[in-house]
């Protein structure tokens, strides 16, 4: 039950004064809000983004262009647009000692501007500056008052994100209102830190931001934003750390193993594993032996050996006594994984089955059979292997494969199919540092840093789609020669019926020009027919492979040298360094080639330059945290710090590290939050909606 205090920070916005049914469903909109009601609480986090500073009057002369400026002006006269035509704006001239502005009106009521601006008259004009041939312009001036009613209004005035059908003055009024409701809360910050940063109140940082007194006061770094941010942040770690002490706290068991399934898989292998492949499988181990559970996140770029470390890690399990299961995003993948590892679980003696949503009847009820009565060892699978109904007789590891498309509570689920399951999470998306601290903070890293032997570097080349034909006919040729090719069709938005259609385009334009070597696999394929699609192109039967970002994922055909993707600059640098790493597998020289629609952008310009350059998925992912604001690296927000309304990486990274350090304390030292610190840091998983953590607590 969330506390009586909060009570008025989550009523609907509806219940503020001024805000009817249609303006709450405008603020819904711009909050994004996805209950059917935006709460008190998420427009008062729903922060300025810059203000009005009415007390710079810089005189029309010296107006930078674009700037908001306030000027005290002389009104000189009316040029109304011409009769019958009001396509033509209404512009009224005005004049201070340095120069003259026009001020322009687009459907104007000629006696209201009359009125409010008689010429020979003082006026106060507030708005944007645009310089047009050379002449300042202000078009639809925010405020135009006498000097009277600029006495009044504020000096600086907060500028915040809009949306349409909703006035900045009627938003500001709601969240004026919504701080007036808010309660004086017990602090939850550490007093040393408090007084350290001199910050204020939850509050009172509130209200000042809103309320800004000077410029600083919207400074991301000062300590009205910091103080909120920390908090958001805090918050985030406190849930990760309880999340992590919840699945410590039931003890693992120690696992070892006689080393003979291991031995076995690295004689069957063709080539040794890496330095860095060694040096995880050691940490894996040490964690497995440990009696505390294992929470590991390996990271490791496109074709780094993941799956096998993955492998090796349910080899100690198995060996131990105990089950294993992978755990794949899509089925696809799951197919993927399950082909590459029977061969070494069978010289292994590892008994291994894979379970998706398609195996059904008898063929289903035996494999459920068999991971009840543990006669198999190994299942690789997609979400369908934590569904109520699949019982493991001892599972003791679960192996999770590109962790961003799974919750944390999906993890907690999983876990929950055994006594003390341990976890290894894998990702191909390579994470800088500080994302992994704020999505994975509950989680120990390995990293994968070099590719297997025998792999040859990707030339990758930008090609303008003008040259279409040319990149066409050079295919072809390819082709002809025995080459194996991607061909990724661009994000046209959001919807994978619209990028299916514009894949299916693309598919028989390429057929009418090379014939029936080009297949086509999109996501609103049936699972049957994408399979088929993806086993006539593994088989040599078509040449040239059409598709959408389906194949970003794990895919692994070593033969095909050719990756073309088309509109390269709509996609981000992490999904596009992804993509590349689909060809390079095998021994042979691949290419890879950016079609990209010019002019482009700079930074849709930089991103394709680092790509063309360098082949280091972390150094990639860094670029593209830096280039996109913290693009939401781990799945589908293209900007904004992954979950979170005010932290930002760019001006918190300093607090995220005192956050995880101060939320690891606090469970340790007061792991039910029952001090009077405990139970106030209890409000703040709840203002920041991270209450499942607080059930935990109950369920511990």
């Amino acid at each position: 039950m969330r506390p009586e205090i909060l009570n008025p920070l989550f009523r609907p916005v509806t219940s503020l004064a001024g805000v009817g049914p249609k303006i709450g469903e405008a603020i819904g909109r711009l909050l994004g809000a996805d209950e059917d009601q935006p709460r008190v609480i998420d427009l008062l986090l729903h922060l300025p983004v810059g203000l009005i500073d009415r007390r710079d009057q810089p005189g029309v002369a010296l107006s930078p262009e674009g700037a908001i400026v306030t000027l005290e002006v002389r009104i000189d006269r009316h040029q109304p647009s011409p009769p019958g035509n009001r396509k033509v704006p209404y512009r009224v001239y005005a004049s201070d000692d340095t120069g003259e502005i026009a001020l322009v009106f687009f459907h104007a009521e000629r006696s209201f501007l009359e009125r409010t601006m008689p010429v020979g008259e003082t006026r106060f004009v507030s708005g944007r500056v645009e310089w047009f041939n050379g002449r300042p312009q202000m078009v639809h001036p925010d405020h135009v008052v006498d000097r009277e009613a600029f006495e009044k209004l504020p000096r600086i005035e907060p500028v915040y994100p809009m949306t349409a059908g909703l006035a900045r003055k009627t938003l500001a009024r709601a969240i004026q209102g919504g701080i007036a409701d808010c309660p004086d809360l017990p602090e939850w910050l550490d007093p040393a830190l408090f007084a350290r940063e001199k910050w204020q109140s939850f509050k009172d940082s509130l209200a000042l931001v809103h309320a800004p007194v000077t410029p600083a006061d919207l400074d991301p770094a000062g300590p009205s934003i910091a103080r909120l941010a920390y908090d958001e942040l805090l918050a985030n770690q406190l849930a990760l750390a309880l999340t992590r002490a919840n699945l410590r706290r039931s003890a693992g068991r120690t696992r070892t193993g006689d080393g003979q399934m291991r031995q076995a898989i690295r004689q069957a292998l063709p080539f040794s594993l890496t330095l860095s492949q060694e040096a995880a499988i050691g940490e894996i181990e040490h964690d497995l032996a440990a009696p505390d559970r294992m929470l590991r996140l390996l990271q490791g770029d496109v074709g780094s050996g993941k799956t096998l470390v993955g492998l090796m890690a349910a080899a100690i399990v198995i060996e131990s006594g105990a089950q294993a299961v992978l755990m794949a995003p899509t089925e696809l993948l799951a197919r993927q994984h399950a082909k590459t590892l029977l061969p070494l679980a069978e010289v292994a003696g590892i008994r291994m089955a894979i379970l998706t949503g398609r195996e059904k009847g008898r063929e289903r009820e035996a494999i459920l059979t068999g991971l009840a009565d543990g006669s198999i060892d190994l299942a690789v699978g997609t979400h369908a292997v934590f569904q109520e109904g699949v019982e493991f007789r001892d599972l003791g590891l679960a192996v999770v494969d590109e962790q961003h498309r799974f919750g944390v509570h999906q993890r907690l689920a999983l876990a929950a199919k055994g006594a003390a399951v341990d976890m290894l999470v894998m990702t191909a998306t390579p994470i800088p540092r500080t994302l992994v601290l704020t999505a994975f903070g509950d989680m120990d890293v390995s990293r994968l840093t070099e590719k297997p032997a025998g792999r040859k570097p990707i030339e990758t080349r930008t090609i303008p789609l003008e040259r279409l034909g040319e990149v066409v006919e050079r295919i072809g040729r390819a082709v002809a020669g025995g080459a194996r090719a991607y061909w990724v069709c661009p994000l046209v938005e959001e919807s994978e019926e619209v990028d299916a259609a514009a894949a299916a385009e693309r598919f028989a334009m390429l057929q009418q020009a090379l014939g029936p070597v080009v297949g086509l696999v999109h996501g609103r394929m049936k699972a049957a027919e994408k399979d088929e699609a993806m086993r006539r192109f593994v088989a040599g039967e078509t040449r040239i492979l059409v598709a959408t970002t389906v194949i970003e994922v794990g895919v692994d055909v070593p033969d095909a040298t050719i990756m073309v993707i088309e509109h390269a600059e709509r996609f981000g640098l992490a999904q596009l360094h992804q993509l590349r790493g689909r060809v390079g597998r095998g021994a042979k020289p691949s290419t890879c080639l950016l079609l990209y629609r010019g002019p482009l952008g700079q930074v849709a310009h930089d991103r394709l330059a680092i790509l063309r350059d360098s082949e280091d998925g972390f150094r990639i992912a860094e670029e593209d945290l830096r280039l996109r604001g913290e693009g939401e690296l781990l799945g589908t927000r293209q900007s904004g710090t992954p979950g979170f309304r005010i932290a930002s990486l760019e001006h918190h990274q300093r607090l995220l590290e005192i956050a995880r350090d101060d939320a690891r304390l606090v469970v340790e030292t007061d792991p039910g939050l029952q001090s009077p610190r405990g139970e106030a840091l209890r409000l703040l998983l709840y203002l920041y909606r991270r209450d499942a953590a607080i059930r935990l607590l109950r369920a511990g």
